[in-house]
């Protein structure tokens, strides 16, 4: 864990940061990517798990649309910009130790490539195998 991180623990609830700082701090992969998962305002529904990379990030909180690293293009992925599926960032938090986001988003359409609400559809159990369980939006 980053001492800054560590440092602020205990702190009141409603202390503030400035942002620069905040954002300094996180942890970023040895590619300069940090975990990201997106979850549904509302619901609560975890939708998908993505990648950022600072600029991506900077994008994010700059415009209220998601922007993503996609690891297979190696390009920044603004999330819908093909599919018209797109997510508009409501919150942004990072973990106690700053390497992983929660961003909470309004989802319009699909969240997966598939077409479906969610990237999370493949139910695993050891007793009944793998069953999909979500159908396509």
């Amino acid at each position: 864990m980053k001492a800054w991180f560590k440092e602020i623990e205990n702190d009141a609830d409603g202390s503030v940061y400035p942002l620069q700082k905040v954002l300094d701090e996180l942890t970023f992969d040895a590619e300069g990517l940090i975990p990201v998962i997106a979850q549904e305002e509302g619901s609560g529904e975890i939708l998908m798990f993505a990648w950022m990379n600072r600029e991506a990030l900077d994008e994010t909180l700059a415009t209220g649309a998601m922007c993503y690293w996609s690891r297979s293009r190696q390009c920044l992925w603004r999330k819908g910009e093909s599919s018209g599926h797109r997510q508009r960032l409501v919150s942004l938090r990072t973990d106690c130790d700053g390497d992983a986001l929660l961003a909470t988003i309004e989802q319009t359409g699909a969240a997966c490539h598939t077409f479906r609400k969610s990237c999370f559809y493949i139910d695993l159990s050891d007793k009944q195998g793998a069953t999909i369980r979500g159908s396509s939006i």
